[in-house]
């Protein structure tokens, strides 16, 4: 039996707990690889509540809150996850072999254990091809907190019916990737100036809303749990802003790249600014701002999908889209604090709590009794995103840019696993 960790007190730091409301001064005590209990004030007070045996932390002048969730990650790279304050992932089935299997659902819910765990989404379909329904009770029996259509939408709506009726008897929520495939086929950009400029093959930015409508209408039918990972265009998004004030059970997930940028990123030719959905036009990106300022997003993660060196230093049509996320998530979510789109309570939920309670995750929080899952940040740290000296792939349209906010500490299940 794997022996338990010293007790933990980490005391002095700024505690901000978006699922309890907290946030102030406060010691934060771990036993057991749980919660104790967070003691407001304690600390700056001097008081002798810290039990006699218990490792002491000082987080003077740092923020203390819980790991982040990293919901819809392409690949778990312990190492910058450690380095982001990431201490679980929910995983896309977009593996090789893609998870349409128990057994691989299984396997990869135990692969990050100890030190971050992966709570993987079941493959929508047999090898995610579109057509037949993979195994969701046995995945959500072998692991699976989410069914998940991948990469790519699933072309045929009596598919896309069937999967979330099913997935809704199960209690599992769909995850979408929104955009009409019979439009983006062969594109690999955004309509527009840029695309037009460059030569680029382009699709419609409202192939997206097209997919949107489809999948909002057949969630309302079905009374399913909906989730698009990203949405990234205005027309989308206020379909999903109308369809939630109807009371459709719809949530809707960014990362910073689509936050922070524009389709003028790719200008260049610029390969590691290519994704998937594309970056989209500055009054597409400002709803982003928007929506996540009045809720209708209510997660951020990186995406982190790593491509290697090979796949990206390519021409920009044969680059495969994604781009490496995790070690710089929280900083550059930090900048929606510093621009004044939401408070850091606000930031720090769309990573911790609003994940947590989409995937049904027990974790996002320091109530006493949940998992010992918390980083310790500076949030003023400077720092500049370096593609050569980033943990793991360092492909990132970000490459260069200089930001604030850096983890010193990542602690799973009571354990320190990264420390800067």
């Amino acid at each position: 039996m794997t022996p338990l960790p010293p007790p933990l007190a980490i005391t002095g730091g700024r505690v901000v707990d978006p699922a309890s409301g907290f946030d102030g001064i406060a010691t934060v005590l771990v036993r057991d690889r749980m919660i104790v209990g967070v003691l407001p004030g304690v600390a700056a007070a001097g008081e002798g509540a810290v039990p006699a045996d218990a490792e002491r932390i000082d987080a003077t002048r740092l923020i203390v809150a819980p790991g982040l969730i990293d919901a819809g990650v392409f690949r778990a790279d312990a190492s910058a996850c450690h380095a982001g304050g990431i201490t679980r992932v929910v995983l896309m089935p977009d593996q090789s072999p893609p998870l349409d299997d128990p057994a691989l659902v299984a396997f990869a819910q135990a692969m990050g254990k100890p030190d971050v765990w992966v709570h993987p989404l079941v493959a929508a379909t047999r090898g995610l091809a579109g057509r037949e329904l993979a195994d969701i009770g046995l995945g959500q029996a072998a692991g699976a907190v989410g069914v998940a259509t991948g990469r790519g939408a699933i072309a045929s709506t009596a598919v896309m019916h069937r999967l979330l009726a099913w997935s809704g008897a199960f209690g599992l929520p769909v995850v979408s990737h929104a955009e009409d495939a019979a439009l983006t086929a062969g594109a690999v950009a955004s309509e527009g100036e840029t695309a037009t400029r460059l030569g680029l093959a382009a699709a419609p930015a409202w192939a997206e809303a097209l997919a949107v409508a489809r999948d909002l209408r057949l969630a309302e039918a079905t009374g399913a749990r909906l989730h698009f990972r990203q949405l990234t265009t205005a027309e989308g998004l206020d379909l999903v802003r109308a369809a939630q004030a109807r009371g459709v059970d719809v949530s809707v997930g960014i990362t910073p790249a689509h936050i922070l940028l524009n389709d003028g990123a790719v200008t260049g030719f610029r390969s590691f600014a290519r994704l998937s959905p594309p970056l989209r036009s500055e009054a597409d990106r400002l709803a982003v701002l928007a929506a996540l300022a009045d809720g209708t997003i209510s997660v951020i993660a990186s995406g982190h999908d790593p491509r290697t060196q090979e796949d990206k230093r390519q021409p920009f049509a044969d680059a495969l889209p994604g781009m490496a996320g995790a070690e710089s998530l929280l900083a550059l979510a930090l900048i929606l604090v510093r621009d004044g789109v939401l408070d850091l309570a606000g930031v720090l939920a769309t990573m911790t709590a609003a994940p947590a309670a989409r995937f049904g995750l027990p974790a996002g929080t320091l109530s006493p009794g949940s998992a010992a899952d918390l980083m310790v940040f500076d949030q003023h740290a400077p720092w500049r995103i370096d593609s050569d000296a980033s943990i793991g792939a360092g492909n990132t349209p970000f490459d260069g840019l200089p930001v604030q906010g850096r983890v010193r500490m990542t602690i799973k299940g009571g354990e320190i696993v990264w420390q800067r």
